[in-house]
């Protein structure tokens, strides 16, 4: 299985649809279920500024995305955030590695990115293996996050610091 990395484009915007429709994703994540895909052609059409919107294939299936936001603020510019979403169908075959390690890519050797920032469930333990594997450390945690099938969940915040991290997993 070959698993390929690139920015999104248009013709994604179904796909992406698909994607974030499964249940566990919009449950892992913070989108909502029932979504239009109007909503992704809007987001694909008129990308935000400072943001770089990747997309995983496995064997040309789309599997994964990633959307890297670098902060634009003067005093925060060494700052970038994402978050991220792996089909159920594909966990567990490197794919979300593959995404994350695009991304510290472009923070580490393009963009001068010296702070990764993310917010992620305390009970999803898969994806807080992937960013400790990537060198994320949990810095903090918030109690009842955010709102999840009725109940309030809790969060941590992670972070990467370019300076303590010494070899970024392929």
């Amino acid at each position: 299985m070959e698993i390929t990395v690139r920015h999104a484009i248009l013709e994604d915007a179904a796909a992406l649809h698909r994607l974030y429709s499964e249940p566990a994703l919009y449950r892992d994540t913070l989108q909502l279920p029932y979504s239009p895909v109007t909503r992704w052609e809007e987001r694909l059409t008129n990308p935000a500024p400072d943001t770089c919107n990747l997309v995983a294939l496995l064997d040309g299936v789309l599997a994964g995305q990633l959307m890297l936001s670098h902060n634009p603020t003067p005093r925060r510019r060494h700052v970038a955030t994402f978050g991220m979403g792996v089909s159920t169908e594909y966990q567990g075959h490197g794919v979300g590695s593959k995404l994350l390690g695009a991304a510290v890519d472009l923070c580490d050797n393009w963009l001068g990115v010296k702070r990764m920032e993310l917010t992620v469930y305390t009970d999803n333990h898969a994806a807080l293996a992937l960013y400790r594997k990537f060198g994320f450390e949990v810095e903090g945690t918030s109690p009842q996050f955010a709102m999840r099938d009725g109940v309030l969940v809790d969060a941590h915040h992670m972070g990467r610091l370019k300076e303590r991290v010494h070899q970024v997993p392929c």
